[in-house]
């Protein structure tokens, strides 16, 4: 990325912080960093801690004849090479979906004629509200690309999808920009995540505790190295990665089915937590209180996706499938490698005392027919980056 430029407009909102560790991270590649800061913006971070850190001019003020005689803002839309949006607010994201401009940073979005990264933050019931819902699809189709929000606390006390993403996932949105046509160019890719709901009756079934998030990372991680993405999703609030195609199922029949219409594929990761086992018979009535003990629930298995793609005629050229486990993880994993005919299993510990199921770290172990290969612990988004690299290895290797 070196000599490369960003402009980046920072919105209002407690996240405006980390814009801060965005703009250092930046100037360590190399990269030029232009910045507006919004006049919420600037209730957050001063434009002295911006400018020190850009070695640059902070521009906000749409009016200001010294700035417009200095630097326009039809030129300072025009000037970097990617427009960076760190936090976008819902107020933002608005302004932009609807074409308005009534100060710089609005402005310079509707002028440029750059492509423009969005990092999302604003409480969870702002983000899920039918507007900005609206506005991210309307965004979206106009081309503009996103990284986040996260889940998690939010400032106000709430807990939810709304977080700005991490500084270093915004930095790795911007690598892969960057790097398009990168390591796994012309790569096609196939990921599963989140759980699958194998239905008791029209109101219950059985599923299990997984968020998805690795999944997603993943997804997300290979899509920005270049690889032509697929990600069958059970059910999970998580926003749809930029540039993957997103399948969404229920059930483990559902995600077979998924899984092989979108065959043949290069790379398969099966993060997802299949349900082993399904009811025999799904009743077409919610079950009452009362008929429970007169009545027992017959299990059938369900379909093993992962051992399914190892023995298809379309078999990926690698097959990753991961161990979600509570006691010996290693070994565990070692054994479904054997099991399964894959080539990687992605194991790790899931135990209550890690804190792992629905968190935003993972400690992962890459197991092999070659030996295993321990990862620290680090964010899932980290995991995510780090396997697409492992991947690209392979696959170049494997050409």
């Amino acid at each position: 990325m070196r000599g490369k430029s960003v402009l980046l407009i920072i919105g209002g909102g407690i996240a405006a912080y980390k814009s801060l560790a965005l703009i250092r991270r930046l100037k360590e590649r190399g990269l030029r960093v232009r910045c507006i800061l919004t006049a919420a913006g600037a209730q957050f971070v001063t434009p002295l801690s911006v400018a020190s850190l850009s070695g640059e001019k902070v521009y906000s003020d749409l009016f200001s004849l010294t700035d417009e005689a200095e630097m326009g803002h039809i030129q300072l839309s025009r000037s970097a090479d990617l427009v960076v949006v760190a936090p976008a607010t819902a107020d933002l994201m608005a302004k932009a979906a609807n074409g308005l401009a009534n100060d710089l940073a609005s402005t310079t979005l509707l002028a440029t004629n750059k492509p423009v990264l969005m990092a999302p933050a604003m409480n969870v019931q702002m983000w899920h509200h039918a507007a900005t819902q609206r506005n991210l699809k309307t965004l979206r189709a106009d081309g503009v690309l996103f990284v986040g929000p996260n889940d998690g606390e939010m400032a106000d006390g709430e807990s939810g999808t709304g977080r700005l993403a991490e500084p270093h996932e915004i930095l790795a949105a911007i690598e892969a920009f960057f790097a398009q046509g990168g390591r796994l160019a012309g790569v096609t890719a196939l990921v599963t995540a989140g759980p699958t709901q194998e239905p008791l009756d029209p109101v219950r079934f059985i599923a299990n505790r997984s968020s998805g998030k690795q999944g997603y990372a993943i997804a997300d991680a290979l899509a920005r190295a270049g690889a032509h993405t697929t990600l069958v999703s059970g059910p999970v609030d998580i926003a749809a990665p930029s540039g993957v195609k997103l399948l969404k199922v229920t059930t483990a029949h559902e995600m077979l089915a998924a899984c092989e219409s979108a065959l043949p594929t290069d790379v398969a990761v099966m993060t997802a937590a299949v349900a082993d086992w399904r009811p025999e018979i799904a009743a077409n009535s919610k079950i009452k209180k009362g008929d429970a003990p007169s009545r027992s629930i017959a299990l059938v298995e369900n379909p093993d996706i992962l051992a399914t793609l190892a023995k298809h005629a379309q078999r990926p050229r690698l097959l990753i499938g991961f161990a979600a486990e509570t006691d010996n993880v290693v070994a565990y994993a070692q054994g479904k490698l054997a099991r399964k005919g894959c080539d990687w299993i992605v194991a790790n510990d899931v135990s209550p005392s890690t804190g792992i199921m629905g968190g935003d770290r993972n400690t992962v172990h890459i197991v092999t027919a070659s030996g295993v290969e321990d990862w620290p612990d680090m964010a899932k988004a980290e995991v995510g980056a780090r396997l697409a690299d492992r991947i690209a290895d392979a696959l170049k290797g494997a050409a």
